[in-house]
């Protein structure tokens, strides 16, 4: 659940970075692309550590 929700924040993160900087659709495309892929590795290894903590 943490990677998806750490996903979609990605995504939408990326999307409007590249809009406030004053990207056109391709580059939002690729910031948000970039940011989910970061934002999902993170939500991963968040999920790993909290399971070998909880068990």
């Amino acid at each position: 659940m943490i990677v998806i929700v750490s996903a979609i924040a990605g995504i939408v993160w990326g999307g409007y970075q590249a809009k406030r900087r004053g990207g056109n659709r391709k580059d939002m495309a690729q910031y948000a692309a970039g940011y989910g892929i970061a934002f999902t590795l993170l939500g991963l290894v968040a999920t790993v550590v909290l399971e070998r903590m909880l068990v």
